[in-house]
């Protein structure tokens, strides 16, 4: 007896997965299509760019009186460039904290006070003039008058006035340098010989000779602005304001005596000498008006 194809096990399973891969097939072909994905920008992507931040007081950038921050300024270098206290420029600048200033930065180097722009704008205030009554003309002489009327009122006639006074000589100039600084009396800072002299681009200064520990002297009457070794390539140092437009550096130091803000008097002992940051035992001094250097042996005295 011979059995029918479907009632054989192994091709019951065959018919039925043809059966089944044909149903699906022909599914597929009646599937509508997929809907298409409206694909919106995320929140992010549409999210405006944000401004570009600018550095503190760039509105003061190329101002006169105003200072931009450059790669490696700390606020003792910009004192130092700018011949100003590092405390009158975190003052000035309302810094919270003075070692913290960034590249771009515009400072304000010169005081409140004397800002040429403020005191371009300014408004000139005229002075107001009081109008004064003229007097009228005296009264004509009468007819017939006699000569001794006119005589009395000749004697009655004012004086000349007499020629003023020539006006007194000016008082004898103060003390100078050689470089005509006003009320600066400069002596050199130290004994021995010059080893460096001032360069305008590769040496802001002069190098003087010595041994270790010997004395450093203030080279005129000032106020000391700074005393520290927190300004790099100078070692323990010393800077000095003797006026509004002069001030002096004097740095390798190995030994500083006096303190920020003290008053010195010219000759005084401010430091011993050393080798602070530097090869070899001497002293770098400096002269800067309104913070740019010069040469020290045009304004101290000669030798």
């Amino acid at each position: 007896m011979t059995t029918p194809y479907s009632q054989v096990p192994g091709i019951r399973v065959l018919l039925g997965s043809a059966i089944a891969l044909a149903l699906t097939g022909c599914a597929s072909h009646l599937r509508p299509p997929a809907p298409l994905e409206n694909r919106t920008p995320s929140s992010s992507a549409a999210r405006p760019a944000e401004p570009e931040r600018l550095p503190p007081g760039h509105e003061n950038a190329g101002k006169p009186g105003y200072y931009t921050v450059k790669p490696g300024d700390t606020l003792i270098r910009i004192g130092l460039e700018t011949g100003q206290n590092w405390r009158d420029l975190s003052r000035w600048n309302q810094l919270e904290n003075a070692d913290r200033i960034e590249v771009g930065q515009v400072l304000r180097v010169v005081s409140p006070s004397q800002d040429p722009t403020q005191a371009a704008s300014r408004p000139v205030v005229t002075p107001r003039i009081e109008p004064k009554p003229i007097a009228p003309p005296p009264p004509a002489p009468a007819a017939g008058a006699t000569a001794a009327s006119g005589a009395a009122s000749a004697a009655s006639a004012p004086a000349a006035t007499p020629a003023p006074p020539p006006p007194p000589a000016p008082p004898a100039p103060a003390p100078q340098g050689r470089d005509g600084d006003d009320d600066v009396n400069w002596m050199w800072p130290a004994q021995g010989s010059i080893v460096s002299s001032f360069e305008d681009t590769r040496n802001k200064g002069v190098a003087i000779a010595g041994k270790e520990g010997d004395p450093v002297y203030a080279a005129a009457d000032g106020r000391v602005v700074y005393a520290g070794s927190g300004l790099r390539g100078y070692g323990n140092l010393i800077i000095i304001k003797h006026n509004d437009t002069l001030l002096t550096a004097y740095a390798h130091n190995k030994t500083l005596l006096v303190r920020e803000d003290q008053v010195v008097r010219r000759g005084q002992k401010i430091a011993e000498m050393g080798s602070s940051d530097t090869d070899r035992v001497k002293l770098h001094f400096e002269v800067r008006r309104k913070g740019k250097p010069v040469d020290p042996t045009k304004v101290l005295p000669s030798r």
